[in-house]
């Protein structure tokens, strides 16, 4: 048997690559609705994050998700994945 590739994607905020299952993607709508996407299938510019805290706050504090939307991201956009992202990793506790 053939072993598949396992796709690989970069942290926005420890800049290491792992397994994309592995990373949290998160998506610009074309409507410009930035969201979490859990499935990794929503309809959007994605980008990718590891499922804690740390690295979200150094993709905050380095503009990860502006150079990676190309277009600036406001504060409350920040606070609201922030919170989702809590409730994911709530979940998986």
């Amino acid at each position: 048997m053939k072993t598949r590739k396992i796709p690989q994607r970069m942290c926005l905020g420890c800049q290491k690559s792992r397994p994309k299952r592995e990373l949290i993607r998160i998506v610009r709508s074309p409507e410009g609705v930035f969201s979490i996407d859990t499935t990794g299938k929503k309809a959007g510019r994605g980008a990718y994050i590891c499922p804690n805290r740390d690295c979200f706050e150094a993709a905050r504090k380095s503009h990860g998700l502006e150079r990676s939307f190309k277009q600036t991201v406001a504060s409350s956009v920040y606070e609201r994945l922030a919170q989702e992202l809590d409730s994911l990793h709530g979940e998986e506790d």
